[in-house]
C-alpha cells in the first residue's frame, strides 16, 4: 500500500476510535439500560424489603440488566434511618454527590427516583452536582415547596392542627434547623421573611434568597422532571407541594398551583421554561402518601426508566 493510502487508513481508524470513545453506553444503548439511583423517605432505609428493597427488586425484574443504586446515608441501616430525621440535609446531599461521583457504573449518566423527602433531596443533587449527569428525575410524593402541617393533621381543616403549626416558630431556630431534617423544609407562608432568612435547605434550593444561575442551569439539563402527587395524601400538608404548588403567601387557606407562584412567574429555577418545553410531567395517584400498586408503578413510572 502506498504511503498516502496508509495515512488515510490510519486517519479513518483514528476517527472510528474517537467516535467510539465519545459514545456513552449507559445512556440506554445496546450496552445496557440507564442506571437508576433511588433515595428513600423519612424513617425508611435503603434496603427495607417492604419499601426500597421491593422497588429495587421489581425494577430489576421489569428492566433486565439495569443497575440500581439504593442510597444509604451512613454505615448501617439503622444509621441510614436515623439520618433521615437528624442529619443536616446539605451534608446528606454532599455525601450522595460523593457516592455518585465515585461509582464507576454511573459515570455515563443515570435516572433518579426519590420517595417523599428523597424527591426534593435528589433535586438538590441535580442542582448542585451535575457530574455524573442525571437524565430523568422522578419525584414520588416529594415536598418541593416544603410543608406547613403535620402528618394526618391538616391545619386548614382542624383548629387544633392549625394552632399547632402556627406555634411552631421554633422550627427556624438555629439549633432545630441544624438537627431536625423536617424543619429544614418547614415553609411558613405567613412568615415568609423568617423562612427565607433561616431555612437551612429548602430556601436555598428554591432560590428564595439569591438566584444561583448554576442551580437553574443544572436543573434545566433534565430531560424529564416527573412529579407524582398523591390525591388523597394525609401526610403532606399541603399535598399540592408535591406538584410545586403551595399556599398563597400571607395566609394558610388558599392553595395556588405552581404556575401562579413567584418561583414560576419569575422563573427562578427554570421551571417555566422547562414546562413550556414539555419537560415537566405532573402525575396524580389515587390514595394516601406513597400508596400505589405495582401495576400503577409499571404503567406510569417505568416508561421514564427505559
Amino acid at each position: 500500500m502506498e504511503r498516502g493510502g496508509r495515512t488515510l487508513l490510519f486517519a479513518l481508524l483514528l476517527l472510528l476510535l474517537l467516535l467510539g470513545g465519545l459514545r456513552r453506553p449507559s445512556s440506554g444503548d445496546a450496552a445496557g439500560p440507564v442506571p437508576l439511583v433511588i433515595w428513600h423517605g423519612m424513617g425508611d432505609s435503603c434496603c427495607n424489603p417492604l419499601s426500597m428493597g421491593y422497588i429495587k427488586k421489581i425494577v430489576e425484574e421489569k428492566i433486565p440488566g439495569i443497575y440500581v443504586l439504593s442510597l444509604k446515608i451512613g454505615s448501617s441501616l439503622i444509621e441510614d434511618m436515623e439520618n433521615s430525621y437528624f442529619m443536616n440535609v446539605n451534608n446528606q446531599v454532599k455525601d450522595v454527590c460523593d457516592q455518585l461521583s465515585k461509582d464507576s457504573k454511573l459515570q455515563g449518566g443515570y435516572n433518579a427516583m426519590g420517595f417523599s423527602q428523597g424527591g426534593q433531596f435528589l433535586r438538590a443533587v441535580v442542582q448542585r452536582c451535575p457530574s455524573p449527569p442525571m437524565f430523568n428525575l422522578i419525584s414520588i410524593g416529594g415536598q418541593h415547596q416544603g410543608v406547613f402541617g403535620f402528618p394526618h393533621c391538616p391545619g386548614e381543616s382542624s383548629r387544633i392542627c392549625d394552632w399547632l403549626r402556627k406555634m411552631l416558630d421554633i422550627a427556624y431556630t438555629k439549633a432545630i434547623q441544624q438537627r431536625l431534617v423536617q424543619a429544614q423544609y418547614w415553609h411558613d407562608p405567613v412568615n415568609e421573611e423568617e423562612y427565607r432568612r433561616s431555612s437551612l435547605f429548602l430556601a436555598d434550593i428554591n432560590q428564595e434568597r439569591v438566584i444561583n444561575e448554576t442551580y437553574k442551569k443544572n436543573l434545566m439539563t433534565l430531560k424529564k422532571f416527573v412529579m407524582v402527587q398523591f390525591l388523597n395524601d394525609t401526610m403532606v400538608d399541603p399535598p399540592v407541594s408535591e406538584w410545586f404548588g403551595y399556599y398563597r403567601s400571607g395566609q394558610t387557606k388558599e392553595i395556588i398551583p405552581l404556575q401562579e407562584t413567584t418561583l414560576y412567574t419569575e422563573d427562578r429555577l427554570g421551571l417555566k421554561e422547562m414546562d413550556q418545553a414539555g419537560k415537566l410531567v405532573f402525575l396524580g395517584a389515587e390514595g394516601d402518601h406513597l400508596h400505589f400498586s405495582k401495576e400503577w408503578f409499571f404503567k406510569n413510572i417505568v416508561p421514564f426508566l427505559q
